[in-house]
């Protein structure tokens, strides 16, 4: 049994979840304490217990601690299955929380993995929006030969949530390196500006025409794509996600959510602020893509590679993480303006990917 101390690092659910995801990989039994210890409300909310309990599903794990409020929990998993599954969330909670939960587990699945989640939020604070892992993460993680999507039938927003997606994954246990070193010339920059009952206000359209203002400003033109949504007549909301591609397959990405008395012209700048940012010191994967390769890179054969613009607090506790369960070790280092991602290959590839 591994034991993995949930307070360390950022101890935030993502320790939680991604623990649980490499116990699952591995077929370890896990016991981890001091579940988001570092958070205002520590232990399990409705969406950390339902990665859970998803993640048990897909290999009918034997649990202890899985009830809400709980700081402390022991998953013992069984082989990984596959098939079709459901899940509810019943808040707000993020369903792309839940998808980043599990798709590493479907990776090394006995069979394809359809994992439908409903009564969630699918665009929410302190999370990426679903379509930023549609159109940046998965992606970026072709690279490595994962081939995944996610469709969804319902936006969900804060607080009322219902929203509904579902992730559709081919295994593929033997992962490609993730190797990106240039940043090379700017090709495109695009989006999508999405409002749910919102259109009446034309909040997508102004979401969007103020991303474009700002960063037609700075000699970016930007092709942003507006979906008036009407999925969900019990949440309004609004979100609006930005890219840009590069002639080296490099794609950074930034997004923003829509609040109450929130602008809708102050959502597009957010965004487009943000992705300003990053291309400012021209990296080849922004801050939020950074964290979410670490297992994935950890996962893979060989040597990957990549530059970020700055080591969040996330990114520090994945790769803590990796190292501990994986017995894979990662190198950063600074070069000028950009921090350096590099997980060495070892002697222990095959011992790491079974």
């Amino acid at each position: 049994m591994i034991d993995i101390d949930g307070g360390q690092k950022s101890g935030s659910g993502t320790i939680l979840r991604l623990a649980v995801a490499i116990a699952t990989i591995r077929g370890q039994a896990l016991h981890i304490t001091n579940i988001r210890q570092k958070r205002p409300n520590p232990g399990l909310k409705h969406q950390h217990l339902e990665s859970v309990l998803t993640a048990a599903k897909l290999c009918n794990a034997e649990l202890k601690g899985a009830v809400l409020g709980s700081e402390e929990l022991w998953f013992t998993p069984k082989e990984i299955q596959g098939g079709n599954l459901e899940a509810v969330i019943e808040t707000a909670g993020s369903i792309p929380m839940l998808f980043l939960s599990t798709l590493p587990i479907c990776l090394f699945a006995k069979t394809p993995v359809q994992l439908h989640v409903a009564k969630g939020g699918t665009d929410t604070r302190n999370a990426p929006t679903i379509n930023y892992l549609r159109n940046i993460l998965l992606p970026s993680l072709t690279k490595m030969g994962i081939s995944a999507q996610i469709s969804v039938q319902k936006y969900g927003y804060y607080p009322k949530g219902a929203g509904e997606a579902t992730l559709t994954v081919k295994p593929n246990p033997h992962l490609n390196p993730f190797v990106l070193e240039a940043f090379g010339n700017l090709k495109t920059i695009g989006g999508v500006s999405v409002c749910t009952f919102l259109a009446n206000r034309e909040v997508a359209q102004r979401q969007a025409k103020a991303a474009q203002s700002f960063l037609a400003q700075i000699g970016y033109p930007t092709d942003i794509g507006i979906i008036n949504d009407q999925s969900n007549p019990i949440q309004k909301g609004s979100s609006i996600t930005l890219w840009a591609k590069t002639d080296t397959d490099v794609i950074i990405g930034a997004d923003a959510i829509g609040e109450i008395q929130k602008m809708a012209e102050d959502v597009g700048r957010e965004a487009a602020q943000t992705l300003s940012t990053e291309l400012t010191t021209q990296p080849t994967v922004d801050e939020f893509l950074a964290d979410m390769l670490i297992p994935y890179i950890a996962l893979s054969e060989g040597r990957s590679v990549f530059l970020t613009r700055c080591i969040t607090e996330h990114i520090e506790a994945n790769i803590w993480l990796m190292e501990k369960m994986l017995n894979v070790k990662f190198n950063l280092t600074k070069h000028n303006s950009l921090y350096r991602i590099e997980k060495t290959a070892t002697d222990n590839d095959d011992e790491v990917y079974g």
